[in-house]
């Protein structure tokens, strides 16, 4: 289970999802703002894959906008995706808009070819900036700037057993791996059947974990350096190793609910319920140890706008309409709304059916929750504010390396060098 949503995780860090009209890379490299046959504006948005609500977003924006033909292309395929994209953007041609999230951004930010939308928003008399997930805009920033806006958004988030819990005193806020490797050994050994902090992975999937929510520490995009070399991270290898070697975690399968913590992705306010419950019947949110930022944000689409694009207040009313509520309200639309009301909505009727008993979790059960658990995440949706954008490469490399470290076939030394040398090449290319 945790594995299939750690790939999924990995998943939405790299891959582009949605679009809407297919085309192939001659769409993708045409320049927008051209006038099409019935005197309209055309602004281009450019998404690797087709997706039912981006079909309707075109209608709607359309309907609502009957100057402007908006122009959705897709090239179904997410190497073509890059490649054509960024050459076109490189070259001054390209879409208007652009999908943005496995795309190299600094790059693109230090050449001036991304819009920076922070004055276009604030100008903006249609959205409501108090009801926006500001935490989640203002974590995106970057060198003071607001160069893309996400759809919506997913919470990497860090739950345990409650009722185990209880018997031990955890300052989750503060703890490091060494304390909760302790904490663990003693709670997994407690109890009549022995229990595991982490199961059914391979070392080598904690550690991708752990660079990603520490990416900045480790990788500065920016100045093109990593730090894979420094005692940082050979510490992180050595305490993932020793964890294992002590039994506090295990390679070995465990049914839902038999290990004691969980690492998962929540992608939608019913996650709450059914992504928690299923694993204890009193679930606990938790700050994963050494992570000194708040929850991890994983966001679905991401966009930009081309600065070079001849239509920009024309492409910054698409991106303020796929904020509005009306389309942050669609079902189809993946993850997180950008809009605290969407949120609370469906976080509040979810809370009242539970109230009232008619709440039922995927396998039929009827949940527990207290009020307490539906204002803690509530806050925990307010507060997530740790973002980097990870290079999928860079988070496969590490797990490629490292196994041979965790196998016993290398040293910690040689395998943190051979990382540090690849990711730096990666870096430099």
């Amino acid at each position: 289970m945790r594995k299939f949503q750690w790939i999924l995780c990995i998943g939405m860090l790299i891959t582009i999802t949605t679009a809407c009209r297919s085309g192939g890379s001659e769409e993708v490299e045409r320049k927008g703002g051209n006038a099409s046959g019935e005197g309209k504006t055309v602004v281009t948005l450019s998404l690797q894959r087709s997706s039912a609500f981006f079909q309707a977003v075109e209608r709607k924006f359309e309907e609502k906008n009957s100057g402007i033909d908006l122009q959705i292309q897709s090239t179904e395929d997410y190497e073509k995706y890059q490649k054509t994209t960024n050459t076109a953007l490189l070259a001054g041609r390209g879409p208007d808009i652009f999908e943005i999230s496995s795309l190299p951004i600094d790059d693109y930010m230090s050449k001036k070819l991304l819009l920076n939308l922070d004055e276009l928003m604030k100008q903006d008399a249609t959205l409501n900036k108090s009801e926006l997930q500001m935490n989640i805009i203002d974590a995106l920033k970057m060198n003071g700037g607001l160069y893309s806006i996400p759809s919506g958004f997913n919470l990497r988030a860090f739950v345990g057993d409650g009722d185990l819990l209880q018997k031990t005193n955890v300052d989750d806020k503060n703890w490091t791996w060494k304390q909760f490797a302790e904490i663990s050994k003693k709670m997994g050994e407690s109890g009549k059947e022995r229990r595991y902090a982490l199961a059914n992975d391979p070392p080598e999937i904690l550690l991708q974990e752990m660079i990603v929510d520490k990416y900045a520490e480790f990788v500065d995009q920016t100045a093109k350096k990593a730090k894979f070399d420094s005692p940082l991270f050979l510490e992180a290898m050595q305490q993932i190793k020793s964890m294992y070697d002590n039994k506090v975690m295990t390679t070995e399968p465990a049914d839902v609910g038999k290990q004691m913590f969980y690492s998962t992705v929540l992608q939608s306010p019913a996650d709450v319920i059914n992504g928690l419950h299923q694993f204890y019947s009193n679930p606990k949110l938790l700050q994963k140890p050494e992570q000194k930022s708040g929850t991890r944000i994983v966001t679905t689409s991401q966009f930009a706008i081309q600065a070079k694009s001849p239509v920009k207040e024309e492409a910054w009313k698409v991106i303020a309409f796929l904020l509005s509520e009306e389309i942050q309200s669609m079902q189809e639309r993946e993850g997180f709304s950008m809009l605290k009301s969407v949120n609370e909505k469906q976080l509040n009727d979810i809370q009242e059916q539970v109230k009232k008993g008619t709440y039922k979790l995927p396998d039929g059960k009827i949940p527990k929750v207290s009020d307490e658990e539906f204002t803690k995440f509530k806050q925990l949706l307010s507060t997530a504010d740790n973002y980097s954008m990870v290079k999928g490469s860079i988070i496969s490399i590490i797990g490629d390396e490292a196994r041979s470290f965790f196998s016993g076939q290398k040293p910690a030394e040689e395998v943190a060098k051979l990382i540090q040398s690849r990711v730096t090449t990666l870096l430099n290319e």
